[in-house]
């Protein structure tokens, strides 16, 4: 009977084969050689071979183009910033329409970072597949679009929990407050917010000085790992101008808004508004001047600011429009008459607001008008008059009167408010914020 070849006498034949082969290669004419043990004493002794430079590059882009963050340029959409960035057609059009589920694309803002993944072991050697694209609305809010298994794409809304703080910020002003806000981290629109609550009672140009200092407190959303989300209201602000301290106080009315107050209970929104123009400059005094186009000295009966032609003119208080005419050398010219024997005039308007008739009933802060140089004027701005009893006084001296002030009950209400701020204040000290456990918003 014949027997039939296992494979482990094949295994065994083989290795033998190599090991003669092996030998005769070492044995020279000489005799049989010896070898001096070599011990492997360090990483530097195993030989690596050097690796081909063409294949090093192309891993390492393949690594790179793994992941990367675009930003938004003036001008891009989603698919734009994606087609830059080599994505297909098809697979833009597919996670903007997945991005749409649940985010409106036109609040893309100019700047905004967005991260793309790709899959770099997916590449066919033109192209790598894209597989994410992330990016944040705020710091509690960001966006996470995913390829899914069958290469659609779906998006989803991340929303991190939050909360309300209170924070404080305090400074002494060594050139502007702008500068000196900025130093101590006040951000940009809480500033903004606080120089509007001080413009009815602070000439900004005129009434800071070195030396002077401000505080402020204000609420803020933050997450629950303490990142800033968006600023709230401010509920105390504080400016001490040549050592004149000057406070508001935000004040629950019945109705639940708020209202500021000073430390008398005394409202902060005046009748009439001394600058009733937005970013003026203050070009030309009450008094008497030599005039730029008569060429001779007269009394000036109002105050002129310098702001571009079109800037919007406001209704210094509430009124009615007694006259709306083109009057002379004041060219457009618009007077509203309000409570108490107060008048206020705007002149070398470039045109009337469409609604502003005589006899019309307007609100502090409507449009009323449009800044020009019609009538006698050397260039765009705002002739502006405040009348009581029909007589010109300047609208940078006068003391206006309060919009209201608190009695009785409201009073005593506002006195033990005031106090809880002050005591608010005080405690946050230099932690710069609080929580407000009282309030909070998971999201």
């Amino acid at each position: 009977m014949e027997k039939s070849l296992q494979p482990g006498w094949l295994l065994y034949a083989f290795a033998g084969s190599f090991i003669g082969i092996f030998a005769t290669l070492m044995v020279p004419s000489a005799g049989i050689a010896t070898f001096a043990p070599t011990p492997l004493t360090s990483l530097r002794d195993i030989a690596v071979p050097e690796p081909d430079p063409a294949t090093w590059a192309d891993n390492i882009r393949d690594l790179l183009r793994a992941a990367e963050t675009v930003t938004v340029q003036q001008g891009d959409t989603l698919t734009d910033v994606l087609a830059k960035n080599g994505v297909d057609r098809t697979t833009a059009f597919n996670v903007v329409e997945a991005v749409r589920e649940v985010y409106n694309l036109k609040r893309l803002q100019v700047g905004q970072e967005l991260r793309l993944a790709y899959d770099a072991l997916a590449g066919n050697g033109t192209s790598t597949p894209l597989t994410e694209v992330n990016f944040d609305v705020d710091a509690a809010h960001s966006v996470t679009v995913s390829r899914q298994g069958d290469g659609t794409f779906t998006a989803k809304e991340i929303l991190a929990e939050t909360h309300k703080e209170f924070a404080r910020s305090s400074g002494v002003i060594a050139s502007t407050l702008f500068e000196s806000a900025q130093e101590q981290g006040l951000p940009l629109d809480v500033l903004t917010s606080m120089v509007k609550l001080f413009s009815y009672d602070v000439d900004f140009q005129r009434d800071i000085q070195k030396g002077d200092s401000f505080e402020v407190m204000y609420e803020h959303t933050v997450t629950d790992d303490g990142k800033p989300v968006r600023n709230l209201d401010i509920r105390y602000a504080s400016m001490t101008l040549s050592g004149s301290p000057l406070k508001f106080y935000a004040f629950k009315q019945d109705d639940g808004s708020y209202e500021f107050y000073n430390d008398k209970g005394e409202g902060i929104r005046k009748a009439l508004l001394r600058t009733p123009v937005n970013g003026a400059i203050l070009t030309s005094g009450f008094g008497m001047r030599r005039h730029p186009i008569l060429g001779y000295s007269l009394v000036h009966k109002g105050v002129d600011f310098g702001v571009p032609a079109g800037t919007p003119i406001m209704a210094a208080g509430d009124g009615v429009i007694e006259k709306r005419e083109v009057n002379g050398g004041y060219g457009n010219y618009i007077r509203v008459r309000h409570a108490s024997g107060y008048s206020t005039a705007y002149a070398h308007m470039s045109r009337f607001a469409p609604d502003a008739a005589v006899g019309k009933r307007v609100r502090q802060g409507e449009v009323i008008g449009y800044v020009g140089s019609t009538g006698r004027a050397t260039g765009p701005h705002l002739h502006f008059e405040v009348l009581v009893n029909m007589k010109q006084v300047s609208p940078m001296s006068v003391k206006f009167p309060s919009a209201q002030k608190l009695e009785g009950a409201s009073l005593n209400r506002f006195r033990q408010a005031k106090n809880d701020t002050d005591n608010m204040f005080t405690s946050l000290g230099n932690a710069k914020s609080l929580s407000n456990a009282s309030d909070t918003s998971p999201r």
